[in-house]
């Protein structure tokens, strides 16, 4: 039972402390991008220089394609519906525990996300080089269950209960992104940007530390992982961009992992003395090509690929315990990633746009139950948006964004494998609003 008192929270608490209650049209924990005009092409922007934000998430090079200097302001509104089910038989872990079967279903109570973006773009006169600079939203999640006396994974930790109790996570990730872009030819453009993340991590409990049985009552605990401040991450982008003939243009980005330093939370073991807990990870690398076609008159066409590498990310790809209890990490596949869009010029004021992404689940089978509650598990999402010219200098654009219901489960597992007759199940939809100001000068 001591042993089961460990372990059993343990996987339990990992699921809610690194997957994302609140998410939308996101590839994993990444966000697919930022302000109305690239989330409504469906996130596309290696090839499609629509403006700043599409450049700096994903090629610097474009800032060198954009017509005019801006200034640009976006903030963006998530609402997700998440929910998580789970079934523990009688009988369990050994006669009488439990002692009889705990089904239940509870939704995270996570409220709204706001995401703000600012961006700048600068062409310098008579140079081939244009300045780009933001402060972006990159990455993020939040998840708030309540206990439950039915939802076994939500039930009291031991010697109570045998799950985790109540259970909150939030991640938040910004960056600062400098960019430059050289126009290396008429047609073809290079571009950097180094990129400097800070990010804060809350957790409780905190399942990437070890637990401890300071009390000596058999039952080890794992620690509150809130009492924490914000961190620093770096990271560099490298992109090209090339204006081909005939309307067809193409594009191709590189965006390093986001190295972290360890985050660090003042905690206290069973006894309220006082202890320091550490845990590590890191944001994927991301690979991106691309091409748009603008040969039609009024309109533009963009496709995006991507390769999202969670398998060799610090804290993402590698599954399991450590001999201390510490969870290792989530057990994600590395993601593939497709995104499309259109838009079309109705008139010198109004432009109309639409686009869809789909990126695979990074989750196997047999690391479900580490991920359950997960909105990680969204595949399919359409955008929508337009943008209305008040004057020449300014532009109102709005998007929506909906992420479509998506569903994954597997059974509870332990180290000892997978438990007979049980189950663990999330169901997660999301909608966005995104609302924005661009000042041309």
């Amino acid at each position: 039972m001591r042993r089961l008192s460990c372990i059993f929270p343990g996987v339990v608490a990992l699921a809610v402390l690194i997957s994302p209650g609140t998410v939308g049209a996101q590839h994993g924990v990444i966000l697919s991008g930022g302000g109305p005009i690239q989330r409504s092409m469906g996130g596309t922007a290696t090839a499609n220089p629509l403006d700043t934000f599409g450049a700096l998430y994903w090629n610097p090079a474009t800032l060198s394609a954009l017509e005019q200097n801006e200034l640009t302001f976006s903030g963006e509104v998530l609402m997700a519906r998440s929910r998580l089910q789970s079934i523990l038989p009688a009988n369990s872990f050994g006669r009488g525990v439990p002692g009889a079967t705990l089904s239940g279903s509870t939704d995270s109570d996570s409220g709204s996300m706001i995401l703000p973006n600012v961006a700048l773009t600068h062409h310098i006169e008579d140079s081939c080089v244009t300045l780009g600079f933001g402060v972006i939203s990159a990455a993020g999640f939040s998840a708030n269950y309540p206990a439950s006396f039915t939802n076994p994974i939500l039930t009291p930790p031991a010697p109570a209960g045998l799950g985790l109790g109540r259970a909150f996570a939030e991640l938040q990730v910004l960056q600062i992104v400098p960019s430059m872009s050289v126009r290396v030819t008429d047609r073809f453009s290079v571009g950097f940007s180094p990129i400097v993340n800070f990010a804060s991590l809350k957790a409780n409990p905190l399942l990437l530390s070890p637990p401890d049985d300071a009390n000596g009552d058999t039952f080890f605990t794992y620690h509150n992982g809130t009492h924490t401040n914000w961190h620093w991450g770096a990271g560099f982008q490298i992109g090209a961009y090339y204006e081909g003939p005939q309307g067809w243009n193409f594009g191709a980005s590189f965006k390093s992992p986001q190295w972290f330093e360890t985050f660090r939370f003042n905690s206290v073991d069973e006894r309220g003395f006082p202890r320091v807990d550490t845990a590590r990870f890191d944001l994927p690398w991301i690979g991106s090509v691309g091409l748009s076609y603008t040969g039609f008159a009024d309109w533009v066409f963009a496709a995006d690929l991507r390769y999202v590498d969670y398998r060799n990310a610090e804290g993402f790809g590698d599954s399991g315990f450590l001999p201390t209890g510490a969870v290792r990490g989530l057990g994600w596949d590395s993601q593939i990633v497709v995104a499309l869009g259109a838009q079309y010029r109705v008139s010198d004021r109004l432009t109309v746009r639409g686009g869809y992404s789909y990126n695979d689940n990074p989750q196997e089978g047999d690391v479900a139950f580490f991920n359950v509650a997960s909105p990680t598990i969204i595949e399919h999402t359409a955008y929508t948006g337009a943008t209305w010219k008040c004057t020449e200098a300014l532009l109102f654009s709005l998007a929506y964004v909906h992420a479509f219901q998506n569903e994954v489960e597997g059974p509870i597992t332990l180290a000892a494998g997978a438990i007979p007759g049980s189950l663990a199940r999330s169901t997660v939809s999301a909608d966005a609003v995104v609302m924005g100001f661009t000042v041309k000068y």
